[in-house]
């Protein structure tokens, strides 16, 4: 077919009178794509990248949002992420939502075991120091806060607690059977559960120091996470055995305090 042909084709407008296509339109020859794919109304393109070694798909994203900040892209050109960078991003925004939800489960779980609302606030207090410690070793090794940290920090809400749980059964054992004071109850606790609290702690570590050592196929996945379990460890061993007692005797003062407030009587 000859192109001049477009010329003479016509076309009906709206009081039924054919128009020629040469009159409202011409044609030269440029170069086109074969295809345009759209997404949605709006024509779209498909930028794939793969990940260098010894670099991670948080680095890499934030890389890519910073080169398109630097470039000034328009505001009618918006891109976002596909396929492992999406679901990795939409993971890390509900990091939040997901540590709360651990840490709400957790203390509904010990809150139902002790019967009492004080005491898991005791146990669940040793929570920061992992965090901390997790964090700073990730610095320290100029590691990324990747989904797979993420996963160890998750995983630190139900090993770093064993501590407290140890030493704050043992204190409110002593209460009860003991009648002792909770001064003496938690200074108990500290002493006798020193050993089980340091076999405990050490044989997780232990566990994961292969994952921070391994090299090879596959490291820049592992070591993260063993990077967050021991760096949270380490902390949540340093500081248990001196937060705990401080935080214990603060929540059982309280307790104590508006138990009195509730059994006054009250005067007309």
């Amino acid at each position: 077919q000859d192109v001049s042909a477009l010329d003479k084709m016509f076309v009906i407008n709206s009081e039924g009178k054919p128009i020629p296509l040469a009159y409202f339109a011409k044609w030269q020859p440029a170069n086109a794509p074969l295809s345009v794919n759209h997404q949605g109304l709006s024509a779209a393109s498909t930028i794939s990248f793969n990940l260098p070694t010894g670099r991670s798909l948080s680095e890499a994203s934030d890389a890519i949002n910073r080169t398109m900040t630097q470039l000034g892209v328009p505001s009618s050109v918006r891109g976002s992420f596909a396929g492992t960078a999406q679901v990795f991003q939409q993971t890390m925004n509900a990091q939040v939502i997901l540590i709360l939800a651990a840490i709400a489960t957790v203390y509904i779980v010990l809150g139902m075991l002790y019967e009492s609302y004080v005491h898991p606030l005791t146990i669940l207090s040793t929570l920061p120091s992992a965090g901390v410690g997790a964090l700073l070793a990730l610095e320290i090794f100029d590691a990324p806060f990747s989904l797979i940290a993420l996963i160890g920090i998750m995983l630190l809400i139900g090993i770093v607690k064993k501590n407290a749980i140890m030493m704050v059964d043992f204190a409110l054992e002593a209460q009860r059977t003991g009648n002792l004071a909770p001064e003496e109850a938690i200074f108990q606790a500290c002493l006798l559960r020193f050993r089980p609290i340091m076999m405990t702690t050490l044989a997780a570590l232990f566990g994961a120091l292969p994952l921070v050592l391994s090299g090879g196929d596959g490291s820049e996945l592992r070591q993260p996470l063993g990077i967050t379990i021991v760096g949270g460890l380490v902390m949540s061993q340093l500081l248990t055995l001196y937060t705990t007692p401080v935080v214990y005797l603060f929540f059982d003062r309280l307790r104590l305090r508006f138990s009195r407030h509730s059994s006054q009587p009250v005067s007309e």
